[in-house]
């Protein structure tokens, strides 16, 4: 059974969903935007009956956990910070972690910075991208965009500092057209690519007769509802204000590799292989012990919600397998 409670880190009270024997290995799940810890209730519910204490928190500016002002408290150091310190608050000195969207990011990152602490990773959807050398990331996007004539990459939109508030205006349409846009049952000319089309926005783009996903319930959606009408879309946005500060804080990882045992899982139809899928051919390079490397057929962007069973045997054989 998962059980919720609030627990106090070293900076943060952090809010977690739980389940598993409090003896078994650690698995932490991290989640990615615009989600919650919610979003692996299958995975915690399956690796706590496998006998591994699974934990997933809402990321700092989530839900139930603390929402810092500044825009500078969401940088990548701060969001491992959190992680390490959540697993000593759990009384433990090593964990699986596992990251999905963003939550991926900042799983390679746990991996990079404490491979003492987090002794196995996971990422799904997003997959590792190591630092460029010669710049920091947004100026780079910005090129992109304008080499391949396709409009905006939505991540260059977010870093304008009032962002958030079009989402906030109408949250339930916000998060109903950000489901509805990258998920795998959406016809692919309704799919979002990730680059917006001049006078429109991460949202506007997205058609107005967006339904919801078939995997989420309205009461299960109207608890990413209620949770983001409480606690607004800034912290979120945030992280994605934070892309080259974090590029400047991490040059001492240049060149870095996760020796770890690791995985990667994509959806075939995730968007975000439009503009980071390329990374995916040279994850062997920088993952020395990849276990494995997993597309699933027909499948888009919320993995773990989409595909529930594939993505829960997965991760249960990984673990299994260390």
């Amino acid at each position: 059974m998962i059980k919720t409670r609030a627990i106090q880190t070293d900076g943060l009270k952090q809010h977690i969903l739980e389940a598993g024997p409090e003896d078994g290995s650690l698995v932490l799940l991290i989640h990615g935007f615009p989600e919650l810890g919610i979003s692996w209730r299958a995975q915690i519910e399956a690796l706590g009956q496998a006998g591994y204490r699974a934990v997933a928190p809402d990321m700092r500016g989530y839900g139930g956990t603390d929402k810092p002002a500044e825009t500078q408290d969401y940088a990548i150091l701060h969001l491992v910070g959190d992680m390490v310190d959540l697993v000593r608050a759990l009384g433990r000195e090593a964990c699986t972690v596992v990251g999905h969207d963003w939550g991926a990011p900042v799983a390679w990152h746990c991996a990079l910075m404490r491979p003492d602490l987090f002794t196995a990773v996971a990422g799904l959807s997003v997959p590792f991208q190591p630092r460029r050398p010669n710049g920091p990331p947004t100026p780079a996007m910005a090129a992109i965009s304008k080499r391949l004539g396709k409009g905006e990459l939505y991540i260059s939109q977010f870093q304008a500092p009032d962002a958030h508030a079009e989402m906030e205006a109408d949250v339930a349409t916000a998060l109903r057209k950000a489901f509805y846009s990258y998920d795998g049952a959406t016809p692919p000319d309704r799919q979002s690519t990730g680059f917006i089309a001049p006078g429109h926005s991460f949202i506007s783009e997205v058609p107005d007769d967006a339904t919801l996903p078939p995997w989420m319930s309205e009461a299960h959606f109207a608890e990413y509802v209620s949770a983001f009408s409480g606690g607004g879309f800034k912290g979120p946005m945030d992280w994605y204000r934070n892309l080259d500060r974090n590029w400047s804080l991490t040059a001492f990882l240049q060149g870095q590799r996760i020796r770890q045992p690791s995985m990667f899982m994509v959806g075939e139809r995730d968007p975000v292989r439009h503009y980071a899928g390329q990374h995916e051919a040279g994850l062997k390079d920088w993952l020395t012990d990849l276990r494995s490397q997993i597309v699933l057929p027909g499948a888009g962007h919320w993995l773990q919600q989409e595909r529930p069973d594939e993505v829960n045997a997965a991760l249960i054989g990984f673990v299994k397998g260390l």
